[in-house]
């Protein structure tokens, strides 16, 4: 008979065995063997929480850790499941007796459940035939539960005992592997509900009771002993909030947000509920405005409530949870307490209703998306937070407009700053309040931004980082009620002066300067448009003397070459750039530049830029004290060579004898206008008389057209002149008759086009069979300039076109339309009396 027994046993354990591949529980136990294969066969390594009786089966992480629940813990062996000691040898050799469930209450220690079932007249069923699971209290699990519920018990042991035993109870055999996360099974005791939890660390739940000894095979069962003594379960997380006196504030919210049903439905929730006291320790104004606002209100509810159901004993370190609100929270522990964003903060848990459980808290949780987007800044922000309410303007952001706050990390606010006039203050903080509301992915490169202040900031996107002017994003943008906030590196410094007008007024590139004026370059550094300049100081020329400056402005085009290798077409800031990666850009000359950064500080060909991101409206300046020269441009003069030696000497210029600089025209840039000339219009009074409305010639005049806008315009005709005799009372008289038309005429929408140029036929062609591969859109040729395409198309084409190609964008008036004409007469007729003397 026991040969049968142990053979039964030990199939059942191979069984079960063979499953383990397939529960977390399993494999956990499988790790913690091989954890102590030293100690001899089926030994199974623990971690017990110092100070406390927990033991777990531990993850790999917190073994390593050697804690839980940031808890030291302490190392035991124990015999696995199922196996025993034997005298004298190592390890747990034996397998475990196998019994009736009720003898296997006896061998797995728990003997008060063991002695309740008997009492209580349960032990001749559970002795009986049959299949069972048990799932069995430890003995101190009895000895924890609240002393009424447990005298009521064994006051009443044929009945509320016996009852209470059967809710522990499944009228079928179910291993840990069968105990699927999610799983809703019926007990033996008037069909009441338990809740099965498998959760990813090894931990499996009844009801929030977790398993601390698993998978004891008895003859008609299996006993799995828990931590805690189980209760009926029979409302959801709603019928408990509406019965909760201190819940009222959240039930209050729940019902103002539409929130109530859910928490009524079937599910698996978690519902972290902070009672009444937490609500009352908001500032009375946010309380208000979050429950006077539906959405917000709706937001902050389901900010307390996960999809997931997550009893207290599974938790044994930090993991990150979705909320219902679409945000997550970080649920953990410290010891005993369950810990929520690094808060502890719950007063009660694992109230375990038919469709979750709820953890009572102490604090409310407010999402970013129920903030007022002043109140998303961090502790990395106070000094822009506090700075914008003490100015008054934290006043301005009413919570039904729509911003976007660009702030920038405390240190970016230097004591100088600080200690500026609030005037000047209030203007810097306004230039980082935009009037509408910006998420990170709606910006895009070339994008301007207004501010509150009514300034227009440039967005340059670039591969691994998002600029607004000279400053560039960190993460941790969020999204609040009425608007989203971006943390910036540095304070915003909007451009005021162009390229050109930047080099006048510092006088540390005057000759520089000097030189770009000879190029006849200064126009491009005028002029609208997005550049890049690497500026080098007055330093970068030391040892040039006048007749070397002579000798190179007499070569025109050997200064331009040397002077467009400083320039690159785009704006590219140095903090925009990947740290430690080279990036390799055109210049207008033809060569190359490298940049990179390097410790916050920017290279070109690895020469320090000791000045960078100085920002003006068309484009950006990067101060260097060497003047540049791309080294495989050879040099064919000698005089020139000379001059270029003295000024540098960190690469080796070639010479080829006779080589000569190529030409570039200064086709290269050209700026957006709307030209003022008015074509001619021929319009027809009559058929033997001919109209023609005259040019008007003018300098082109910079305007702002709206698409679809109309100009109208009065337009005055040449006159027309006619001298003729008239006879008037016999005598002949000289008339003169001038005719003037006057035409006002309607202009409009006006046409936008494109012209790309590149130097020479082959890169024509190569431009030319570029656009028609990439461009689907393409409505014909003006002139046989190029394209006719849209703008946005344009900018996408030319940015992978290379920097060989321009852009000429031009703007042509639509086809005016004649709205009003006078004609007005004057006819000077030289009076007969005049003629001779005059008459009465």
């Amino acid at each position: 008979m026991i040969f049968l027994l142990f053979t039964f046993s030990t199939f059942l354990l191979s069984a079960f065995e063979q499953a383990a591949a397939f529960a977390h529980y399993d494999k956990i136990l499988t790790h913690s063997r091989i954890r102590a294969r030293d100690q001899g066969p089926n030994v199974c390594a623990l971690q017990q929480v110092m100070g406390t009786k927990k033991k777990y089966f531990s993850t790999c992480r917190n073994w390593y850790q050697q804690a839980i629940c940031g808890k030291k813990a302490t190392v035991l062996y124990e015999c696995c499941p199922g196996y025993m000691k034997m005298d004298g040898t190592r390890g747990c050799p034996a397998v475990a007796p196998i019994d009736h469930v009720y003898g296997t209450l006896g061998i797995v220690g728990a003997t008060s459940t063991q002695q309740y079932s008997d009492i209580s007249k349960l032990r001749e069923e559970i002795e009986g035939r049959g299949s069972f699971t048990f799932f069995a209290p430890s003995n101190e699990a009895w000895e924890q539960l609240d002393s009424e519920i447990h005298r009521n018990l064994v006051d009443n042991v044929n009945i509320e005992l016996y009852n209470a035993l059967h809710h522990h109870m499944l009228n079928k055999r179910m291993l840990t592997k069968d105990l699927k996360n999610g799983l809703t099974l019926v007990s033996m005791y008037n069909g009441q509900k338990l809740l099965i939890n498998h959760y990813p660390n090894g931990v499996v739940t009844v009801n929030c009771a977790r398993i601390i000894h698993g998978n004891q095979i008895a003859t008609n069962g299996v006993v799995h002993v828990i931590d805690r003594v189980l209760t009926a379960v029979g409302n959801t997380i709603q019928d408990f909030i509406e019965v909760e006196d201190d819940l009222s504030s959240l039930r209050a919210a729940a019902i103002t947000s539409d929130v109530m049903d859910i928490l009524g439905r079937p599910g698996h929730y978690t519902l972290f509920a902070p009672t009444n006291e937490a609500f009352e320790r908001l500032p009375r104004g946010v309380l208000e405005r979050i429950m006077g606002d539906k959405v917000a209100s709706e937001a902050l509810v389901k900010f307390h409530l996960l999809n997931t159901l997550q009893c207290s004993e599974a938790i044994t370190g930090g993991a990150v949870y979705e909320t219902l609100e679409g945000n997550t929270v970080e649920i953990g522990c410290d010891g005993e307490s369950l810990t929520v964003n690094g808060v502890k903060m719950v007063k009660r848990k694992d109230i375990v209703t038919s469709n979750g459980v709820i953890h009572l808290i102490d604090q409310v949780l407010i999402p970013d998306s129920a903030k007022q987007v002043i109140e998303l800044g961090g502790a990395q922000q106070t000094t822009f937070t506090d700075l914008v309410a003490q100015l008054g303007l934290a006043s301005s952001l009413r919570p039904e407009g729509q911003y976007t706050l660009l702030a920038p990390l405390n240190g970016a606010f230097s004591d100088d700053t600080l200690r500026l006039d609030q005037r000047l203050l209030r203007t810097i903080l306004q230039n980082h309040i935009i009037k509408v509301k910006v998420g990170l992915n709606e910006l895009y490169n070339g994008q301007e931004l207004e501010t509150i202040g009514g300034k227009l900031l440039r967005v340059f996107v670039y591969r691994t980082a998002v600029c607004i002017e000279n400053s560039c994003m960190v993460r941790g943008s969020k999204e609040g009620r009425n608007g989203f906030i971006h943390i910036f590196r540095q304070i915003i410094n909007p451009a005021e002066k162009t390229l050109h007008e930047m080099l006048r007024n510092d006088k540390r590139f005057s000759i520089f300067l000097s030189l770009v004026k000879a190029a006849d370059l200064d126009d491009v550094l005028s002029r609208p448009g997005e550049w890049t300049l690497f500026v080098p100081t007055n330093d970068a020329f030391k040892g040039l003397t006048d007749d070397d400056k002579d000798i190179l402005i007499r070569d025109k085009n050997a200064l331009r070459n040397i002077l467009l290798y400083h320039l690159i077409q785009g704006v590219f800031i140095g903090s925009g750039f990947e740290p430690g990666v080279t990036n390799i850009l055109k210049t207008i000359q033809g060569g190359k530049l490298y940049l990179k950064t390097v410790n916050d500080t920017l290279l070109v060909n690895e020469l320090k830029s000791r000045e960078s991101d100085l920002m003006a409206t068309n484009g950006v300046i990067h101060v260097i004290d060497k003047l540049l020269y791309p080294a495989d441009l050879p040099v064919g003069n000698d005089q020139l060579l000379t001059i270029l030696k003295k000024l540098i000497k960190y690469i080796q210029i070639k010479f080829v004898r006779d080589s000569t600089f190529k030409e570039i025209p200064l086709t290269f840039y050209k700026i957006n206008i709307i030209e003022s000339n008015v074509q001619p219009i021929i319009t027809k009074e009559d058929p033997s008389i001919t109209q023609i409305t005259k040019l008007i010639e003018g300098e082109p005049e910079f305007k702002i057209v709206r698409e679809g806008e109309t100009i109208t315009k009065v337009i005055h005709g040449e006159p027309i002149i006619k001298t003729y005799t008239k006879i008037i009372d016999g005598r002949p008289v000289e008339v003169t008759e001038k005719k003037v038309t006057e035409e006002r005429i309607i202009q409009g929408p006006e046409i936008k086009y494109t012209r790309i140029t590149a130097g020479g036929s082959d890169n024509e062609e190569k431009l030319k069979k570029f656009l028609e591969e990439e461009v689907t859109k393409v409505t014909k040729f003006i002139e046989g300039d190029g394209h006719l395409l849209e703008d946005e198309e344009i900018k996408r084409l030319l940015q992978g076109a290379g920097t060989e190609y321009t852009k000429v964008t031009k703007v042509i008036e639509g086809e005016p339309q004649i709205i009003e004409r006078e004609i007005k007469e004057v006819h000077l007729e030289e009076a007969p009396g005049e003629q001779d003397g005059g008459q009465d």
